[in-house]
């Protein structure tokens, strides 16, 4: 399995702990930023991610910022993104299971460290279960 990852400077503590967790299990991340705490725009590190994704790539991706609303709302403009923002392990699971969401959007200053990584194993073990899900799926890209 393979990982995009980027946040900015209010989610780069939470996105070295989780790319540490991560590695640990043997999974290969591909970091796009920001590694301090210096003010960035959360653009910079989103599209990167979201592009990684959907050239194939990576297989997933994680996006990191203080809400996690800006980050996610980034990734979202790409047309082969699904980006959910979870905030507990169980939204993390019905947004691969329901939504075959392909990108984690995390909100660093609502979520502690430690849930940050049990919402990230969430949502990469878990599996999309397709039948009336791929309908409404589907129907997710607008048309242009």
């Amino acid at each position: 399995m393979k990982i995009a990852i980027g946040a900015d400077h209010a989610g780069v503590e939470l996105k070295r702990i989780i790319r540490q967790s991560l590695e640990d299990k043997g999974i290969s991340i591909r970091d796009f930023g920001t590694d301090n705490t210096e003010s960035v725009d959360y653009p910079d590190f989103g599209h990167p991610v979201a592009e990684e994704v959907e050239s194939g790539k990576s297989d997933f991706g994680i996006v990191i910022c203080g809400s996690g609303n800006g980050i996610n709302m980034t990734v979202n403009k790409h047309k082969g993104i699904r980006s959910a923002l979870c905030w507990t392990p169980e939204i993390a699971a019905l947004a691969r299971q329901h939504n075959n969401a392909n990108v984690l959007a995390l909100p660093a200053r609502f979520i502690s460290q430690e849930e940050g990584v049990k919402i990230t194993e969430t949502f990469l073990e878990a599996e999309f279960e397709g039948g009336r899900h791929q309908r409404r799926v589907d129907k997710i890209s607008a048309v242009s």
